[in-house]
């Protein structure tokens, strides 16, 4: 069987193109340490190699996981973050807000930040690397906050990152203040669950559902409770669902923050919205 043949059997199963191509490169590399490169010069796999991705495929057919399940990383900002079923596969849209707490951090030398949600630790490590300051990764499941740990080791950012298990700002102290607050928080309302795709709801509920019916419920706890734990002219960061950006932002004006920018993604959605307090 051929890698082409391969990338069918995804195609057939109902994966879009682009993305069985994307799947199977990233099996490649990991079971057999094949890049695209490699086909350029005309390399060859021996049918043992490819029998094992063809494998790893027909799992993924069959059981609907997602990929980055099956080998047990994901790359996100340049790096590989360990991920299983207790965290969200990291995605490319949350690189702008990585990119936009970075900008507003470096803007304010700031030197404490809290990543509300932290999950995989992804958000947190991948500020650490570019800038000199503590940051704080909460969440309230202890098992992402293992995950969260490992990939911080693995990074050599754990002496700069710490975690803590905190149903959002439960187990924060008063007197903790931070320059930035970020976060990716639940934004995914119930009655859109029956539209997901089977492989996103192998993800944790946790992390994806809210239980409110416009996806707003952690914008607005998060946003409420905020200023409390904002140093004077800190920022709040967060990542935004399709077609929240005039409510979230509504919020916030209503919270008394201001100078308020939203970064739109490569579909030209809005995707990510930052405030000063």
């Amino acid at each position: 069987m051929s890698i082409q043949e391969i990338v069918n059997l995804l195609i057939n199963s109902g994966v879009e193109k682009n993305e069985a191509n994307a799947e199977v490169k990233l099996l490649l590399e990991h079971y057999c340490n094949f890049k695209p490169v490699d086909i350029i010069f005309g390399k060859k796999l021996d049918s043992s190699k490819l029998s094992i991705v063809k494998e790893k495929v027909l799992e993924r057919i069959k059981t609907h996981r997602p990929v980055q399940y099956i080998m047990g990383f994901s790359y996100f900002a340049g790096e590989k973050f360990i991920v299983n079923k207790n965290v969200l596969i990291p995605r490319d849209e949350t690189e702008i807000l990585v990119n936009k707490a970075i900008e507003k951090a470096l803007l304010i030398n700031s030197k404490n930040i809290l990543d509300i949600g932290t999950g995989s630790g992804c958000i947190a490590c991948s500020i650490a690397k570019h800038i000199d300051g503590h940051i704080l990764g909460i969440d309230i499941s202890e098992q992402a906050l293992e995950v969260a740990l490992e990939n911080s080791k693995r990074l050599f950012l754990d002496k700069r990152i710490e975690f803590r298990q905190s149903n959002l700002f439960a187990k924060i102290e008063e007197n903790e203040k931070f320059d930035i607050i970020v976060s990716n928080p639940p934004y995914i309302s119930p009655k859109e669950k029956s539209t997901i795709q089977k492989e996103v709801l192998h993800e944790p509920e946790i992390a994806l559902f809210t239980n409110d019916a416009r996806g707003l419920e952690f914008y607005e706890k998060i946003i409420k409770d905020a200023p409390r734990f904002l140093k004077e002219k800190g920022y709040i960061l967060f990542e935004l669902g399709f077609g929240q950006s005039e409510d979230v932002k509504n919020i916030l004006l209503d919270n008394g923050f201001k100078n308020i920018e939203i970064e739109k993604d490569l579909a030209s959605i809005d995707r990510v919205i930052s405030a000063q307090f």
